[in-house]
């Protein structure tokens, strides 16, 4: 099947639309992190926090749904051919794990800066699927910010890369509101 750029447009509006931009996952995702930076200042070596931030990020999905709940976004469009590209774009990001399991085990104190640039990456393609450019900057400003963060904190202070990857999270939900709320009045 193949789909005209306009058609394909119309889908991506719809999604856009529809699901709000994803913002119940982005909402949930500024959550965890706050958690992972209020871990991260805990008194344990940094291969124990590191397996407690994987722990932390475990209700991710229970959280969106709440918060889809309260939102009103729709996680199924029916009769939207690429509703599921959403879902496997998604999955990519585990492909981006071994990285993180390797820091975790090999250099843990750098652990959460690489979990930050993994979750800014993954967010990327989200600009395209729900075209949106807030995703891609707000990606583009995670990835290069945890990564110039991580290069210059002290070992004690690296929470405030996860501080700063909640805050750019809750900014890219706020940027995804507005956008919704324009294309709704297009």
């Amino acid at each position: 099947m193949t789909i005209e750029m306009e058609k394909l447009d119309e889908l991506r509006n719809e999604l856009s639309i529809k699901s709000k931009n994803g913002i119940d996952f982005i909402l949930a995702a500024s959550v965890i992190w706050l958690i992972i930076a209020y871990l991260w200042t805990l008194k344990f070596n940094a291969y124990d926090r590191s397996i407690f931030v994987f722990i932390a990020g475990a209700p991710l999905l229970p959280m969106a749904f709440f918060f889809s709940k309260i939102l009103k976004t729709n996680w199924k469009i029916p009769n939207n051919p690429i509703q599921p590209l959403g879902l496997w774009l998604n999955l990519a990001q585990l492909f981006y794990f071994p990285f993180l399991i390797f820091t975790m085990i090999k250099m843990p104190e750098y652990f959460i800066m690489v979990y930050a640039i993994i979750t800014g990456a993954h967010l990327f393609p989200y600009g395209w699927f729900y075209k949106t450019k807030w995703y891609s900057i707000i990606s583009g400003i995670i990835v290069i910010g945890a990564l110039l963060l991580g290069l210059n904190l002290s070992f004690e202070k690296m929470y405030f890369v996860a501080l700063f990857t909640s805050a750019s999270l809750i900014i890219l939900t706020s940027f995804l509101y507005f956008d919704t709320i324009k294309k709704l009045k297009q």
